[in-house]
This record gives C-alpha cells, structure tokens and sequence, in this order.
C-alpha cells in the first residue's frame, strides 16, 4: 500500500466562502462569515474541537468515488457497499446572476441520494464557533435546527425527520433528501425546489464561465479545473484573491512551518492577474485591481504590507491556539501572519507591473481610476528609497535581511512599467525618473550575480542560489536567447533542481532549519523558464511528471515532498494553480497552439 500523504478534499465555494469536503463527505473546514472568519466546521484541524458535518452509511464495508460535474464548482461523492447498494452526496455553494447581481448567499447545500438499492445512514451535525471554544446550543423548530451562539442566526433547514438528526440515529435512505446550511438570512422558501432549482442555475453559471474562458487546447482540462479553483479564492465583495482557504497545514509534517493564508498577498497580484489575463477573465481582474488601488492610494505615506486582509485589514496578529493540528499532531495551529510587519520591498514593482494594463491596454476603457498620477508618483519614489534597503525577501525570512535580488528584480519591473504608463500620463519628468531607476536597478540585480559561475543569487553578497531568479528569464530580463540565460539557469538546475522538475526554493538554513519540501509553484517557474529557452519538449515533459502531484480531483497543494510525492503546505494553494495556468499558456504560445475556447459572445 503506498504511504504517499495527498489532500483526500474537495473544495466548493461561490466567491463568498470556500468549504473544503472530504472524500466520505464530511465537511472539515468552514470558515463564516468570511473567509478569515472563525471556522464553523474545523475538523481539518482538531478532530474533537473543529466539529462534524458528515454522512455516514451504517456499514463499514464501503468504498468511495468523490468527482466534480464537469466544468463546474460543484462537488459528488459517491458510496459504494460491498453488497451492491450506493448513494450519492452533492455539495455545492449557490451561485448564479440574479436581478443583474451574483447571488452568492451564505449557504451550504448537501443533497443525499439513492443511486442503487437501499441504504441506512445518518447524518451528523455539530457546528462550533470561536475556533472550537465554544459549543452552540441547538433548538429544535418546525422544519429546521438552529445554532445559537453565533453573530448572526445560523440554521439547518431539511427533510429528514430532525429527531434523526438531533439524536444522530440512521434511517432509511428511501429517496431524495436536502439539507441546507444557512448563516444570517434563513432559507423559508420551498426545499426541494428551491434546492433543485439552485443547483441547475449554479451548474449553468459555472459552465458559462468555463465556455466563456479563453483557453489553448494544451493541458486544458487541467487549466479549466485550476481556473475555476482560482476563481473561487476570490472575495468578490471587495475582489480580494486569497493565498489559501486554510491554514496551518503544515509544509513538511512536525516542521513547525504552519501558517495562516487565508489573506491577500501583494506579491501575489502579478502572477495572478497574469493568470487571469492568460484565460480571458477581465472581470476578475478588474475585481482585484480594484482592491489593490484601494490598499496602495491608501498607503503611500509609509511602507506597503506584504499582504492584508480581504476587507484591507492591516493588523493581522498572530495568535497560536489550543488545537490539536493537522494530523492531530501538528502544531502550533495559527491563525494571523505575522509576515504582515515585515519589509518586503518587492511590493512596489509588483503594484506598478499589476497597474500596468489599466493604463495600457486599451480593452480597460474606464477614465475613474482611484490610483492618481500622484499615488503613482509616490509608489515610484518608495522604489527609489528602497533600492538600498535590506528587506525580508519573498520568502519572508523573520530574522535575516538581505539585498534581494528578486526585490530588485521587481524594481526594474516596476521601473519599466512606469516608464511605459508615464506615456499614459505624457509626462517626461515621470518618465526620466522611472529609466533612472530602472538603471539603477539593473546595477543592483547585477551585483547578485557570482562571477565564478555565471549564476545570479539570492542577494547581493550571497553564495545561496534562489528559486525565485529564475524569473529573471520569465519576466524578459536575461535574453532567453542568450548564453548568459543559459548559464544561469543550468546553474540553477544542478542546485536546486530535484525530480520530475521538482525544485526547491532554496537549499540553505532559514529561521526553521533546512527545508525538506519543494515549493510546487517553483516547478512551474522552472518550466516557463525552460519553455523560455527554448527546451519546449522537456518543459512539456515536467508538466506532465508535475500533474501527479495533484490529488484525486487535481487540487494542487503548496509543498511536496521530492522523496513520496507527498502534499504539504496549505491546500488548495492558488499560487500553485496559478502556476499551472502560466506555464500552460507559456507552453501553448511557444508551440503556437490555437485556443479551443474562445471567448464567447
């Protein structure tokens, strides 16, 4: 039997909240009523503590299939018994246009039903709240239980006799039954209908979403499953993109590298509306355009976070709570980041490259930006004050700080985007100061580079080499051409470089010792660079080797394990989605592949 460790979850959600579904439908992680809230259903991270919501057959003797509709959100796991009898459980999060809106409620629905034969199962509910510290007390009504305990009413409205649930007693699966979680506006209309009804529109919604994605004929169904994952990572209320649904699981098992994701990095921004504009989604982009001008017009007095909260939060404190962990045995359990008090200076270049198209590309048509001549002047001069500034890096180091060639990196980035908006702007002064600053960001990137080797380090100074320059071939700042790109990333191969296109982010001691997982989203660099110089059939080749270390629905995680294939690190992880879609489009124009969907009318 293999021992490989893979995610056994789905996850659903509508752009309001995420629920992560095991493969014998309990819910193990619910997070109301937003995505950092306090989980309702946490036994992902403590068994006894996070609650239950499950479906459980009277036999042991069963199997398992879980599976999404095509093309959709929407989430079925089926059980199978060893003498021949079945059902089915579908989970989906409601979302669909209504009234020129998404309607997008909070609202969990589960619809159980026979498929074969006759079953015995029962259902067990018991939401908590406060991070398991508090039990809700439950009361019976006419057709509904409710959960009392909560800032708003929370409610499970259903068909099945309430006494089965409340005494969590099996019964007779004879037909259909529905069970609706609600928090804040309860369900008072039709059940069956409404849920049936509901499920037909929040297929179709996700299906046009799909047909109306632009998408090569390369790797595609593995680019529509992470497209529709990235998707719902998406705080649509304010356009937020969160790093993960979860949090503290771990990077490698009794590592102590467990961290809280649920926020939005700014870091972030450039892959992922890269990504988006790879597929054709403008509306998501313009989303999260408009939470990062919010957060950046708002801070350009002092030093940007590295990430914030989906409502731009800035105070993220980190707290370690009394929860068993992962696994039961991986701790500490946190929720906050820390990494929110740190210096991360590549912020500024990521913002002036995600801003870019919205002063370039004319598709963008609308005049009202936030983000002003002079918010964009200021960003400018924090590249300028930063350049000789020690800062934490992308990896966020808590207790070293270095000249970052990837930091300077994205100063040039971001020099060479300003230059091209100031033809926006028509504004010579602007201008002079972004190729100023872009000069002197190429001085700085050029100091990182080892004079033996050839191969540019992590930080000026340094003998370490750094997954993150192998961007300095994706982002066009070595000649993918060139003899120098190569040297480089041949450099980086042989140190960092593990099997099937597996790479490490770095091989030295950080603040929690040596790393003993890969950083998936680095394998996808590594291909786009590959693809880059020209290497097209091996970077198609890792693709592939790279798509088994998904789990059974193609749900990516943030860390494997180079030896077992395993997954670690929170899950699912959009930055390894978004990997995936930039190194498939990559791929795809360098083998001048036509889209298959195309954007629909």
């Amino acid at each position: 039997m293999s021992t490989t460790h893979k995610y056994n979850m789905g996850v659903i959600g509508n752009c309001a909240y995420m629920a992560y579904v095991d493969d014998v439908a309990n819910v193990k992680w619910l997070c109301w009523p937003k995505f950092d809230s306090s989980f309702v259903f946490g036994g992902l991270l403590d068994e006894e503590k996070g609650g239950k919501f499950a479906i459980v057959p009277e036999t042991e003797d069963f199997t398992t299939q879980q599976y999404y509709v095509p093309n959709t959100n929407i989430l079925c796991t089926e059980f199978h018994q060893e003498n021949g009898d079945s059902f089915k459980v579908t989970d989906f999060a409601p979302r669909f246009t209504q009234a020129d809106r998404y309607y997008k409620p909070l609202m969990l629905i589960r619809k159980i039903e026979p498929m074969h034969g006759v079953c015995r199962i029962k259902v067990e509910c018991e939401p908590m709240a406060e991070y398991g510290k508090v039990q809700p007390e439950k009361s019976q009504g006419s057709n509904h239980i409710r959960y009392i305990g909560y800032e708003q009413p929370m409610r499970l409205t259903t068909n099945i006799p309430l006494s089965y649930i409340m005494d969590e007693s099996y019964f007779v699966l004879s037909g259909a039954v529905y069970l609706v979680m609600t928090y804040g506006t309860p369900l008072e209309a039709s059940l069956k209908t409404t849920v049936e009804t509901f499920y037909q529109k929040t297929k179709g919604y996700w299906r046009q979403w799909v047909k109306s994605t632009s998408i090569g004929t390369f790797a595609q169904e593995k680019v529509i499953r992470s497209a529709l994952i990235l998707k719902i990572h998406q705080f649509e209320d304010t356009g937020a993109i969160i790093a993960s649904g979860s949090t503290s699981l771990p990077e490698h098992p009794g590592s102590g590298r467990n961290w809280d994701y649920r926020y939005c990095w700014m870091r972030d921004t450039y892959y992922t509306l890269n990504a988006f504009n790879n597929i054709g989604h403008f509306e998501e982009m313009e989303g999260y355009f408009r939470y990062i001008e919010n957060v950046a017009s708002r801070e350009t007095e002092r030093h940007l976070q590295p990430l914030y909260s989906i409502t731009a939060e800035k105070k993220l404190t980190e707290i370690e709570l009394d929860l068993s962990g992962y696994q039961g045995n991986n701790k500490p359990v946190r929720i906050g980041n820390d990494a929110y008090t740190h210096i991360q200076n590549d912020v500024y270049g990521q913002v002036f490259v995600s801003l870019l198209p919205f002063y370039n590309d004319k598709r963008f048509s609308n005049p009202h930006r936030q983000y002003t001549k002079e918010n964009l002047q200021k960003l400018l001069y924090k590249i300028s004050e930063t350049m000789e500034q020690p800062d934490a890096g992308l990896w966020e180091f808590r207790n070293k700080a270095q000249l970052h060639c990837y930091t300077f990196l994205f100063h040039w980035a971001g020099a060479c985007s300003a230059e091209k908006i100031a033809d926006y702007f028509q504004d010579d002064k602007f201008r002079a100061e972004a190729i100023k600053l872009k000069k002197e960001a190429i001085e700085k990137i050029e100091a990182c580079k080892d004079p033996e080797t050839g191969v540019y380090m992590q930080a000026v100074g340094s003998k370490d080499m750094d997954a993150s320059c192998l961007q300095l071939i994706t982002m066009g700042y070595l000649d993918p051409r060139s003899e120098e790109a190569r040297i480089h990333l041949e450099g980086m191969e042989k140190e960092l470089k593990a099997e099937n296109g597996l790479f490490y982010r770095y091989k030295h001691e950080d603040d929690f010792g040596t790393p003993s997982s890969t950083f998936l989203i680095c394998g996808y660099w590594y291909i786009e660079a590959l693809a880059c110089v020209g290497r097209v059939d091996e970077a198609i080749d890792y693709f592939n080797q790279i798509a088994k270390y998904a789990n059974h629905l193609g749900l990516l995680s943030e860390d494997v394990d180079e030896r077992d294939g395993s997954q670690w690190g929170n899950f699912p992880q959009t930055y390894s989605h978004v990997g995936l879609i930039n190194a498939a489009y990559r791929i795809a124009k360098k083998l001048d592949l036509p889209n298959f969907l195309g954007k629909s009318s």
